[in-house]
């Protein structure tokens, strides 16, 4: 009789919607894989609710991909698995820190080698520097990166941006009067486990080419060309804020909040300003540069590196 095939879930949450997806996801391959867990933990834990000031002092080292530091990986790092499912969530348009910690590790590293990785993101809207980031991190630990699997918040965007500041500094999550539920809607959650089938099929044939065309076909990523010339310019924003306010000390460091204080107070008008930009932006790219951008949408939606 055959073993079930092996399954490694590396994860790191704050709030828990991240951790649910993956129970979504994997809900039907329960009993017909072996799942091992894997909580990426900081040494020093990141807050939540998070005081303002602190979550926004966080974004230069995140950006420039310097992490806070993570516990030992409690799991084999020599130890066979068939898939390995990342499931991260972006922080300020870059991998979470505990997520690049973990990828930039000798002990990741080393449980990466040669194995098959699904990426899971949990995530506002706007992912794509991340992915790019943890893309590279598995190139260069010799993983082979078989799939990718992104559920979004699918508010308006600048709807989004309220209710996500509303659940990270006050921890509310619920629906108002006049705003929905903070985070990804309950149905993206709840639906996810329609991405089993083509997993589980992979795992018993160990055949992974045909993986993200049939998740794609699932609609596991789904992207809209604006977000692609929104999120070019808000990654160049936050690398020019990351090295300013950098230059003044490191994290938490007193000589460095009055920069983190001017960011934090043009990062918001910045979003309301260049959303509706971006939006028009787009528009006539899409019309201008059609086939450029539908490219990038391409790429973006696929599991190639440049």
């Amino acid at each position: 009789m055959n073993e079930r095939p092996r399954i490694l879930v590396v994860y790191y949450t704050q709030t828990g919607q991240l951790k649910r997806v993956i129970d979504h996801v994997l809900a039907p391959l329960e009993g017909k894989a072996d799942i091992t867990f894997e909580q990426l933990v900081p040494v020093t834990p990141f807050p939540f609710p998070w005081g303002k000031q602190q979550f926004y002092d966080t974004m230069p080292e995140t950006v420039q991909l310097t992490p806070r530091a993570i516990q030992p990986l409690k799991v084999d790092v020599n130890a066979h698995f068939d898939l390995v499912i990342m499931a991260y969530q972006p922080w300020f348009l870059s991998p979470s820190q505990p997520t690049a910690a973990f990828l930039q590790s000798d002990a990741g590293r080393q449980l990466l080698k040669g194995k098959n990785v699904v990426t899971l993101l949990g995530s506002r809207n706007m992912w794509l520097n991340a992915q790019e980031k943890v893309k590279g991190y598995l190139q260069q630990a010799g993983a082979q990166l078989v799939g990718n699997i992104v559920l979004v918040d699918k508010s308006p965007n600048l709807i989004s941006v309220i209710t996500i500041l509303r659940w990270a500094f006050k921890g509310k999550k619920e629906a108002t009067r006049f705003l929905p539920q903070a985070g990804i809607q309950e149905n993206e959650i709840i639906t996810s486990n329609r991405f089993a089938a083509p997993l589980e099929k992979a795992l018993l044939q160990q055949q992974w080419n045909d993986l993200h065309p049939q998740l794609l076909a699932l609609d596991a990523v789904e992207l809209k060309p604006n977000l692609v010339v929104l999120e070019a310019k808000g990654i160049r924003a936050f690398r020019f804020w990351a090295k300013f306010i950098s230059a003044k000390g490191g994290p938490g460091a007193a000589s460095r909040q009055g920069r983190v204080s001017m960011y934090r107070g043009l990062l918001l008008a910045g979003i309301f300003v260049l959303t509706p930009i971006s939006l028009i932006t787009s528009i006539i790219k899409l019309n201008l540069k059609k086939n450029q951008l539908r490219r990038e949408v391409d790429y973006y939606k696929g599991i190639s590196l440049r």
